[in-house]
């Protein structure tokens, strides 16, 4: 079967490309380290794609660097995030996109459609690059941070809102004597509440999750918790905005 559309999302962090059949699903995906060359690598990636489901489809970008993708349509990430999420989910809700310069939450309507969004965009620490950093610095992989909650007696407080000096305040604490489980218990809980104060705006409805940040099940609890109501992670959601992209530009002749 030959794809109808492809997408991409040119992320700070990743690079994802997609291609999608005539129903909307996902054929072939590519994910990869963001390069300093987004078009190198888009090219490089969508030929891929082109390869192995074949012929010419046309490309949505979106993502932190669409506008330098040879794409027939540059898109918002907003318009392709809810557009993904909604085929993904298949009802409304409130989507939490965590990535890795920003987190969206996004209301989506029944019929998929954007009722209201906001957007953490002005510092990291609202968002993956927090605990990227600041887990780095501890020498704590994101394969180990499981047990590390699960070890923790008690969250530590993590009071500053800067990445910069939320770094310098775990190094203190940790000179300070306090155990390493619950200061990774505690830059969780930090990050679900700054991201709960935005979607508290949001509809009380259904909570979707997607971006790389969803794939850390801690995080996912945490905000579960800050909110105080379940959190559902998308299927496959370091995709969604490539999805979104993808069913952007799909025929409209394709659908069935």
């Amino acid at each position: 079967m030959t794809a109808v559309a492809l997408g991409i999302d040119a992320g700070s962090t990743t690079c994802k490309a997609v291609a999608i059949d005539a129903a909307g699903r996902i054929m072939a995906r590519r994910v990869e380290p963001a390069s300093p060359r987004v078009d190198a690598q888009a090219a490089r990636l969508l030929a891929a794609l082109r390869d192995e489901v074949g012929g010419d489809a046309p490309v949505g970008a979106t993502g932190y660097g669409r506008k330098r993708v040879q794409a027939t349509r540059a898109l918002t990430e907003i318009t392709c995030h809810a557009l993904g999420a909604f085929a993904l989910a298949g009802r409304p809700g409130v989507l939490v996109d965590m990535g890795g310069q920003d987190t969206k939450v996004i209301a989506l309507g029944p019929g998929g459609e954007v009722r209201d969004f906001v957007m953490n965009d002005k510092c990291a620490a609202g968002t993956g690059r927090f605990l990227e950093v600041i887990l780095g610095r501890l020498e704590v992989p994101l394969g180990e941070v499981g047990a590390h909650v699960a070890d923790a007696a008690r969250p530590v407080p993590v009071s500053s809102t800067c990445t910069v000096f939320a770094e310098s305040e775990v190094i203190s604490l940790v000179a300070s004597g306090e155990p390493l489980d619950g200061i990774v218990k505690g830059l969780h809980a930090a990050l679900a509440s700054r991201v709960a104060a935005l979607a508290r705006g949001a509809d009380q409805g259904e909570v979707f999750m997607s971006g790389g940040v969803a794939l850390n099940p801690v995080m996912v609890a945490a905000l579960a918790s800050a909110l105080g109501r379940p959190v559902s992670v998308l299927p496959e959601p370091q995709l969604v905005g490539a999805l979104g992209a993808a069913l952007c530009v799909k025929p409209k002749g394709a659908c069935t």
